[in-house]
């Protein structure tokens, strides 16, 4: 049985649910209906590969946001800049989106916004998003999954979570 074979009152299981936006949101921009946005439409990313907690993507070439529903990470370029944050939101891991409005992340449940590089704007979460520690090895980023830093109560680490490109 299937995520998708339950009654109309069950929950959708994340990972599908996140699998199957990735696809829509690819589909529209194969076929150009994506919204614009001031980072470009967000778009699945796979991984170059994974050992351990270590993901491993290509540096994205250009500007926007890309999703990684398998290893629950979006990586941002924006400004010369690449972050890797965790896919959900601080305030109770909802899964977050890319704004239609071009203007950063956004959560359906609370409706808290982050800007791209991750710092609160509105809503009700009390933080900005959790960035995972990053690194750049050649023409790669290297993300551990399974080190986030908290804004509040890691400043210099969360600051620090960034590749300068």
């Amino acid at each position: 049985m299937s995520a998708h074979d339950c009654s109309p009152d069950c929950p959708i299981a994340r990972r599908a649910f996140l699998r199957d936006v990735g696809a829509f949101t690819a589909a529209l921009v194969a076929t150009g209906l994506a919204p614009s946005a001031a980072l470009g439409a967000a778009t699945p990313i796979r991984a170059l590969s994974r050992e351990r907690a270590e993901v491993r993507y290509p540096i994205p070439a250009k500007d926007g946001v890309r999703f990684d529903d398998e290893n629950e990470v979006i990586v941002v370029r924006n400004v010369g800049k690449v972050y890797a944050f965790a896919l959900s939101c601080p305030h109770q891991n909802t899964a977050l989106k890319a704004d239609p409005a071009g203007t950063g992340f956004y959560c359906t449940k609370h409706e808290s916004r982050y800007r791209w590089d991750g710092q609160f704007v509105s809503g009700r979460a009390t933080r900005n998003m959790d960035r995972l520690k990053i690194r750049r090895d050649g023409n790669a980023i290297v993300v551990d999954v399974d080190t986030w830093y908290e804004s509040d109560s890691e400043p210099a680490p969360w600051a620090a979570a960034v590749i300068t490109l």
